[in-house]
């Protein structure tokens, strides 16, 4: 007489159940999702097309500095670059732009490094030191380009630029201001924050470190001038 199969318990019943049930969908990573080596390079290519265009555009002119030139600057073919810009237009303003907003991001960090409680001659101090070395160390290009080219940008990313440059210069505010206080800044903070940029933005005409110059000397020789020495 053949052997009856023995039916299934309440435990193997349990056991089957959680073999057919469906996984659970893989948890999603917290933070941003890692960049793909496709979107690495073309960040490094966008950032070396930027760097490029702005030293063109200083030594050429806006105007007369093509896409072909920029392109063959960076080993690219002609129209390359318009995979990562609109236009030449658009590829000025991100020069400024993004130039602009990284700028700002490092005076943040350099601020909050330093701490509210540092004493204001040394905030400035810092202030300029980090400006000069926005405005000639080894990533500069987007000031002088926005000081010689600010005409060639449209009415809109005039506003786009001028909005990131207010926020940048604003944080120079509280400095000025406890160092009018003191008696150390004879003008009117919001005046002397004009003269000072001004000055500080014209260096890049003339400042050579073959001068003699380190950035930490001319820092202190700024100061000398903006501010009263007791």
């Amino acid at each position: 007489m053949p052997k009856q199969k023995p039916r299934p318990g309440p435990a193997d019943t349990e056991i089957a159940a959680a073999n057919s049930a469906p996984a659970e969908p893989a948890r999603r990573p917290r933070g941003r999702p890692r960049k793909t080596a496709g979107e690495q390079d073309d960040g490094n290519r966008r950032r070396k097309l930027m760097d490029k265009a702005a030293r063109l555009f200083l030594s050429k002119g806006y105007a007369a500095t093509s896409t072909r030139d920029i392109a063959a600057a960076v080993g690219m073919h002609s129209g390359s670059p318009y995979y990562h810009f609109k236009s030449k237009g658009a590829l000025l303003h991100a020069v400024m732009g993004e130039g602009m907003a990284g700028a700002l991001q490092s005076q943040q960090q350099v601020l909050e490094r330093l701490g509210a409680a540092a004493a204001p001659r040394e905030q400035l101090r810092v202030l300029v030191r980090h400006h000069f070395e926005i405005l000639l160390g080894p990533r500069s290009g987007f000031i002088p380009v926005m000081l010689y080219e600010w005409r060639s940008l449209t009415a809109a990313q005039r506003k786009d630029v001028a909005r990131i440059k207010d926020e940048y210069e604003a944080a120079w505010m509280p400095a000025l201001q406890a160092l009018a206080q003191a008696g150390a800044l004879r003008a009117e903070p919001a005046v002397a924050r004009l003269f000072i940029f001004g000055a500080l933005n014209w260096a890049v005409s003339w400042f050579s470190p073959r001068k003699g110059l380190s950035l930490d000397a001319l820092t202190e020789q700024a100061l000398l001038l903006f501010i009263h020495q007791d």
